[in-house]
């Protein structure tokens, strides 16, 4: 079959011009194919390299800071300034050791963090490299895909639905598209354009199919012109909501604790900048400064885990989000079920066979499309020679709103005719057909409908002009071999998977059963009529949460099936492949673009897949969770480790009147500390068995449980020091050092899971070297004396037994909370399930 627009040859295309396009829509279609040196046949593949150097690559370039100067911002800022005060006070004070340590503490933590923001970009930059917008362009008289960036101006490219236009472009070929321009123009309505008119970078092919010819890319283009003029706001995530908090409560907690020892020291008489260098730097250590940064890194690390297992994350906030999930709403093709269409009994009606309904079908499909059903149609013909014989005039591709493709065909007679083929009651009404016909055709469907099978109507037009109704294919698409036990996986993770479908009800039951996510499905109609009514309003959502799924669901209804969940209190994940599931996709906390998704869903979603089926949905749910479980436990050990050092040096200094531990050490203690932390991101973890969530007051109340316990194990090391062992000042110093040293590392340790530390999962080989390693540090610090007093190596091992007894403690300590905050979020489940019970039953 033939494209009768398409057959225009020209033999050669000419060389480029040196003048450029500068307005689009005065100029003729042949007039910019001169300018361009370009034809109908499109480019070849050299000229298009040849032109790529000369134009450069078709995206906006983004302005990268200078490494160096990025570098040199980490010695500017509120912690810096401290830090370099301190140094300063050094100074002034003669005090050149500390001078030198100060110094290494700022150096160290610029180089952290820089380190850990250049971790993070490159993973995200990998990232935006596999979610690279590509396009179909026509080159060596081929149509090929490529990705956008190399297009060049001349190139032919083909525009469809769904498609994020990726260069100013001339519209050459079809009959129109309707264009969304809002993220360009403003307007809320899309905009319809034919052949000769234009198409601007960026915006969104919403109906129809056409040729393009691209004159204008990368920072050329109308988009790149305004990009730099254009700023969103981004809401506040979850998870920046809960770094600040974390952060501010712990800043406004060291400032307190710091204020009340500066007061104390200086009304006994200290010296005031001995006394101020000394409280910079506990606030310093005590200040998580580098949370931010390693929180991003444990994301953007479990980012790039999650890619390699086909799914794509394209904010590294919405890791979180997919965490907490615990509703999906899944499509039903090519996720529940293998989108491998296949044609299996026809029902004739005017067709005299079934091979003339399928030429018919044939016909209104477009190959190059790559559609799953024209594909499958277009398979079913046994003569692959039969098309060729006529001539596509017009095709009118399948929107979700129209529900049928339509194309007009010139036959071997020279006679022009209408082809159609879509959702049967569309094309039936079509037809104008009696009672009789209309009765057999919904049997038909229903009967198919009851085996699993969609069925396709599909029509031609008659020498007067009226719709012919030939007959009804039917399309098998099995569940997924894996689904079933995905589906049981994903409930024990606490996920609930409710199936969403535009097929008939009866189809939709029939693959629910065999799934078994059970037969209570709803038509999106049936659902949502109109409630003005709060109370019915609720009735509704009720309803919408009491369905095991959604069947004739147009695009729309997904975003009120998202709303109405969210409304009852679920964190909703929904997924999505076409232009019109956009909005629900963005409402949803996790949208999902499946395998295969337009640009337009792609752009709306948190997280591509690059792999059919439910599978990827799960791991990616099971790998969150792992990454929210190592967030959790950073947060848990750098809050402990606070007020640990806060409260046990304000209160010793306070009561015993003397420095527990030297600002040097401190230094070393901050030091020693970050270094294991740098590798968290890649440590070991069980995925929570129910969906998660930042639960500050857990977070805080294990925290502070496990940090008034460290002040107090501390405080029984100082007396035993102190009063048993009769150290000298500079080694009771030295002996809270290790000690603090030792069991900051053990605490990270509790703090990783919520069940014994002993059990498993073991801590990553890469975590116990880095603890492992700064402990011998630490050990052979005070073993020696370096900076330090000595103390000897029996008091060393003593150090390490006390801890390691205290350690058991701790994670005593832990369970126990652990358990009473479960028993008392039992209970408030429970009265949360009283609420929802009437509605259940409503629903039932």
């Amino acid at each position: 079959m033939n494209s009768e627009s398409g057959s225009k040859k020209s033999s050669h295309c000419h060389h480029p011009s040196t003048s450029e396009a500068t307005d689009l829509g005065s100029k003729a279609i042949d007039d910019l194919y001169s300018e361009l040196g370009s034809c109908p046949d499109g480019l070849t593949g050299i000229e298009a390299q040849a032109r790529l150097v000369t134009y450069g690559p078709n995206a906006i370039e983004e302005k990268k800071e200078n490494p160096i100067t990025r570098f040199l911002g980490y010695f500017w800022g509120p912690i810096p300034w401290m830090i370099e005060v301190a140094a300063v006070l050094s100074i002034v004070n003669g005090q050149w050791t500390d001078l030198f340590i100060i110094a290494v503490l700022l150096v160290f933590n610029a180089v952290v963090g820089f380190w850990q923001e250049y971790q993070a970009s490159n993973a995200v930059e990998a990232l935006k490299k596999q979610l690279a917008v590509r396009a179909r362009v026509k080159r060596d008289g081929k149509w090929n895909e490529v990705e956008a960036e190399n297009l060049v101006p001349g190139d032919l490219i083909r525009l469809r639905l769904g498609d994020i236009i990726p260069a100013d472009v001339k519209l050459v070929e079809g009959d129109y598209l309707s264009i969304d321009q809002s993220a360009l123009t403003g307007e809320s309505l899309p905009v319809d354009r034919k052949p000769g008119e234009v198409g601007y970078s960026g915006s969104i092919v919403r109906r129809g199919e056409m040729v393009a010819l691209v004159v204008l890319t990368g920072a050329k283009t109308y988009f790149g012109r305004t990009a730099a003029l254009v700023s969103k706001a981004k809401p506040v995530s979850h998870f920046q909501k809960a770094v600040l908090s974390i952060g501010d409560y712990l800043i406004y907690l060291s400032l307190a604790l710091a204020a009340a020892l500066v007061l104390a020291m200086l009304f006994r008489g200290e010296h005031f900048l001995k006394v101020m260098q000394f409280a910079l730097i506990l606030i310093v250590a005590a200040i998580p400064v580098a949370m931010p940064a390693v929180l991003s890194v444990t994301m953007a690390i479990g980012a790039l885990a999650l890619a390699r297992m086909k799914a794509i994350v394209t904010r590294l906030e919405s890791i979180e989000e997919m965490a907490g999930m615990d509703m999906l709403c899944s499509d039903k093709t090519g996720t529940l079920t293998q989108n491998r269409l296949t044609l299996d009994e026809p029902s004739l009606f005017n067709a005299a066979d079934d091979q003339e309904l399928i030429l018919a079908a044939v016909l209104a499909s477009k190959e190059e499309d790559r559609d799953a059903i024209d594909m499958a149609v277009i398979n079913g013909l046994k003569d692959p020679k039969l098309p060729g014989a006529y001539m596509q005039v017009n095709f009118v591709p399948f929107d979700p709103v129209g529900k049928r493709t339509e194309a007009e065909v010139r036959g071997a007679d020279d006679v022009l005719f209408k082809v159609t083929k879509g959702a049967p009651q569309v094309v039936l009404d079509l037809c104008n057909p009696g009672e009789d016909l209309a009765r057999e055709v919904n049997s038909r469907v229903d009967a198919y409908a009851a085996k699993g099978f969609r069925a396709l109507g599909v029509a031609r037009t008659g020498p007067d002009g009226q719709w012919l109704f030939l007959g009804l294919l039917s399309l098998a698409d099995p569940p997924r071999e894996d689904s079933a036990e995905t589906i049981r996986q994903a409930g024990e993770l606490g996920v609930r998977i409710k199936m969403v479908t535009g097929d008939n009800i009866s189809i939709a039951r029939e693959i629910s059963r065999q799934l078994g996510l059970g037969t209570n499905i709803r038509t999106a109609d049936e659902l949502f009529r109109e409630a003005r009514e709060e109370d019915e309003m609720r009735v509704i959502a009720g309803n919408v949460e009491a369905a095991d799924g959604f069947a004739q669901v147009f695009p729309e209804h997904k975003f009120k099936i998202v709303k109405a969940l969210q409304e009852r209190g679920h964190i909703v994940g929904m997924t999505g492949d076409g232009v019109n599931d956009a909005p629900a996709l963005k409402q949803a906390e996790t949208g999902i673009a499946v395998s295969g998704a337009t640009d337009a869903a792609r752009a709306a979603a948190d997280l591509v897949l690059t792999e059919p089926g439910l599978s990827v949905i799960v791991r990616a749910v099971e790998e969150a969770r792992k990454i929210f479980e190592r967030m959790n436990s950073y947060a848990i050990y750098r809050i402990t480790e606070t007020i640990r050092i806060m409260f046990f040096v304000t209160a010793a200094m306070i009561a015993f009147n003397f420095y527990p531990i030297t600002a040097v050490m401190i230094i070393l203690l901050a030091l020693l500390n970050d270094l294991p932390i740098l590798t968290i991101a890649y440590d070991n973890t069980w995925p929570e068995p129910r969906p998660v969530r930042w639960e500050m007051r857990r977070v805080l109340a294990v925290a502070t449980v496990l940090g008034l316990i460290g002040v107090i194990e501390t405080f029984g090391l100082l007396l035993v020091g102190k009063l048993l062992l009769n150290l000298s000042e500079g080694q009771i110093q030295s002996f809270i050092y290790l000690k603090l040293a030792v069991a900051g590392h053990l605490t990270l340790f509790v703090a990783r899971t919520k069940r014994p530390f002993l059990s498993e999962p073991r801590p990553a080989p890469v975590l116990l070297a880095a603890v492992l390693v700064t402990q011998l540090l630490a050990a052979l610090i005070v073993g020696f004396g370096i900076f330090v007093a000595p103390i000897p190596w029996a008091y060393v091992g003593f150090v390490w037994a006390y801890c390691l007894a205290w350690v058991f403690i701790e994670d005593w300590a832990k369970l126990h909370v652990y358990h009473h905050l479960a028993f008392s979020g039992a209970r408030h489940r429970m009265f949360l399930d009283r609420i929802r019970e009437p509605f259940h039953r409503h629903a039932r």
